[in-house]
């Protein structure tokens, strides 16, 4: 857990100091106070670009230098990320004071979000549904970052050959489509057995008050594990496409009701929230058995639309998952059924002790 966290010209907070007594961190304040983006500065404490997957630049605070920093204490390592005003877009990464890499962040923390932009992560692209499938994953196998970003690199650099092929190097596309078949094993390989355990984990869980779905990969093409010979076979076809039409960043996650034997982006509004709840719950669960310490999890405006007795039951839950959860609300009443909480109100990029 999060036991200190620090922002410096962080967005609209030039100076914050979060503290969490308890498992529970509730954040309430006006629309554009700074809410979320204190929810930002935790994600970029993991791999990627954290929950809005802005540009780093676009993070830093427009009245500051053009850098920022984010730091929190992780059982007794310091974590620190951010930019300098003379590189913004090259993110610096510290772990215990080392310098180290971004993905390195996955061995000390598991930390998943639902953002109001993800209420209509059924009906947007496959992207958006592979990245969230993806942060469950690495929460799983903090390795999975690692062959995400090799697989991309050896990917783009494979594209670029193939934009003159006729000039490509045929040896050099091959140790290109080796790294790609050898990294795309492994992230193919961990998003099924995510699958398959959350399945297992889903399994067990009650169909009300959340609908119970359940999870499958599509897309890609059948036998990842013989991805480098079809891309050799394949590379006219991608030469003419100007991109690689097989492998798994082509996979999609599909989401049926199991109650109602339909697909996810058939459900109603409410039931494709009620979907999302239930998977980050049985993750956690998985999580929690699996690393031995449940993930953090990242809820912006989670409850605001929820009746009085499934946001009481998404308390209960969350607090069975014996993990530390940071929550967004603009109206404190939401929280009245959560005794034991740091509450902090956000008001214009300051963060205040609540009263009650």
């Amino acid at each position: 857990m999060i036991g200190r966290l620090t922002l410096s010209d962080f967005r609209n907070h030039a100076d914050a100091l979060i503290l969490p007594h308890h498992n529970f961190i509730l954040l309430t304040g006006d629309n554009g106070a700074g809410k979320t983006n204190i929810l930002e500065a935790v994600s970029m404490l993991a791999p990627g670009r954290g929950l809005r997957g802005a540009p780093l630049s676009a993070m830093a605070r427009q009245e500051g230098g053009g850098g920022f920093g984010v730091a929190a204490e992780v059982d007794g390592v310091v974590l620190g990320t951010g930019v300098t005003a003379g590189s913004p877009e090259r993110r610096q990464v510290r772990i215990g004071g080392v310098a180290s890499s971004a993905n390195a962040l996955a061995d000390h923390l598991a930390i998943v979000w639902l953002t109001p932009a993800m209420d209509r992560l059924f009906l947007d692209s496959p992207g958006g549904r592979r990245r969230f499938l993806d942060r469950l994953t690495l929460a799983l196998h903090p390795a999975h970052a690692m062959h995400s970003a090799r697989y991309d690199a050896a990917m783009r650099a494979r594209n670029r050959l193939l934009a003159d092929l006729r000039r490509a190097d045929p040896a050099w596309l091959s140790a290109l489509e080796a790294q790609m078949g050898e990294h795309g094993a492994a992230l193919a390989g961990a998003r099924a057995d995510l699958v398959a355990r959350l399945n297992a984990m889903l399994a067990d869980q009650p169909d009300e008050p959340f609908a119970r779905p359940r999870i499958a990969i599509e897309g890609g093409e059948a036998g990842d594990d013989a991805l480098a010979d079809r891309l050799a076979r394949e590379r006219r076809r991608d030469a003419a496409a100007g991109r690689t039409l097989s492998g798994p960043h082509r996979h999609d996650l599909s989401v049926i009701h199991i109650a109602k034997g339909q697909p996810a982006a058939l459900c109603s509004t409410g039931e494709q929230k009620a979907l999302l709840l239930s998977m980050l719950l049985a993750h956690a669960a998985l999580v929690a058995t699996t690393r031995g310490q449940p993930p953090v999890l990242l809820l912006d405006e989670v409850a605001a639309h929820l009746d009085p007795s499934r946001r009481s039951a998404l308390f209960q839950r969350l607090r069975e998952t014996g993990g530390q959860v940071w929550m967004t609300g603009t109206e404190s009443s939401l929280f009245n059924d959560l005794e034991d909480a740091t509450r902090l109100t956000v008001t214009a990029g300051q963060v205040f002790r609540s009263a009650t």
